[in-house]
């Protein structure tokens, strides 16, 4: 995004940098003190620009944003978003300003209506797209942590590597921790870091039914047929409650149905098999490790810690890259599917099919560029 608004500046076009700052998230500068008074909205921030001497906005886009700071957070804001806001007697909007990637935008009532118009038209910050910051981590194990998030981070049009002063905004961040992960505070955040390292929410029933499969085909040296997983299955579950058995039956039905579809459509090899659904719940944490630091629950280098941690966590459970994108993807459909049957479920697997393919086949990609061990 910086590269595409200094390119727009360079062009001349004060319509092509609005088109830009449109389609990115851009962040303003809020005192954590402020930040944290329920309700309350600071106004926007204005600084006085030496070089023309007036008075601006000033906005960063996300590859700009500063080092992580325990007091200063930083709130997120739409382009539509500053046109509705925007103080009476300002008239510009001073973009990543004294940065290599820098904009000065003319905010005047006619533009502030182009703005909205702008805004409108794009639908906010694009989703489903690998977005990487040339300065964070690309190589060694934290990027290789870090890239155990990719999933959510393209699901979300989030940047993938990057531990730093927010990950969507703070006051997002905290949102997302309460709900769904039920989060409020540092203490229940490192109670449910530790519940997911240990791969505890993925659901234990499915684990339980992958790993019979695995126990069997050791056995055999095959991988077991259908009716020979089954009737394992059945063994294992026994003496468990009804639900915990009619929970195991469905979930062998959707595992192999949505195996059978990988196979079809070329992400699984014809005798792949998926193992375990670890991924899903190491994948989730790095997510919540970046939310923490963001909600100021946790400092950086704990942070880095974490995610080393879930990245050693992650190579004993997974032989590669595609493995534990492919666990990951199936932890996500088998539990759309039990939740809200294979017709909502359809969705969820197109959606992760595209980003496993685009995390495993873009050259891009960290699952391209970072080995697995």
């Amino acid at each position: 995004m910086e590269r595409a608004l200094k390119a727009a500046v360079a062009g001349g076009g004060g319509d092509a940098v609005v088109e830009v700052l449109a389609r990115t998230r851009l962040y303003v500068l809020v005192a954590r003190l402020h930040a944290d008074i329920p309700g309350w909205t600071a106004p926007l921030p204005t600084i006085r620009d030496e070089a023309s001497r007036r008075i601006c906005v000033p906005v960063l886009t996300p590859g700009m944003l500063p080092p992580w700071h325990p007091e200063w957070v930083f709130r997120e804001v739409s382009l539509g978003e500053l046109a509705r806001t925007w103080p009476y007697d300002v008239r510009r909007l001073a973009v990543n300003h004294g940065t290599p990637y820098a904009a000065m935008v003319d905010a005047r009532p006619k533009h502030l209506k182009a703005w909205l118009k702008a805004d409108e038209h794009s639908g906010g910050p694009e989703r489903g797209v690998l977005l990487t910051d040339s300065g964070g981590p690309l190589y060694g194990p934290l990027a290789h942590g870090l890239a155990l998030g990719a999933h959510l981070a393209v699901t979300n049009g989030l940047i993938w590597n990057r531990l730093g002063a927010a990950y969507e905004d703070y006051a997002t961040d905290r949102a997302r921790l309460r709900s769904p992960w039920g989060i409020p505070h540092r203490a229940e955040y490192r109670d449910r870091l530790a519940s997911l390292m240990r791969t505890q929410l993925v659901g234990r029933v499915q684990e339980a039914v992958l790993r019979t499969r695995h126990t069997l085909a050791a056995r055999l040296g095959r991988t077991p047929t259908r009716e020979e997983w089954a009737e394992a299955v059945a063994r294992t579950f026994a003496a468990r409650d009804a639900d915990d058995r009619a929970l195991a039956d469905r979930s062998l039905q959707f595992i192999a149905l949505y195996e059978n579809r990988l196979r079809a459509d070329g992400a699984l090899a014809p005798d792949g098999r998926v193992d375990t659904l670890a991924a899903f719940d190491l994948g989730r944490a790095v997510n919540v490790v970046r939310l923490a630091l963001g909600a100021r629950y946790g400092d950086p280098h704990e942070a880095e810690q974490d995610v080393l941690r879930l990245g050693e966590l992650a190579q004993k459970a997974y032989p590669s890259w595609p493995d534990f994108s492919l666990g990951y993807l199936m932890a996500r459909i088998v539990h759309r599917a039990e939740d809200d049957g294979p017709e909502a479920a359809e969705h969820t697997y197109q959606q992760s099919l595209a980003e496993h393919r685009l995390l495993t086949q873009d050259p891009t990609s960290p699952y391209r560029n970072i080995p697995w061990s």
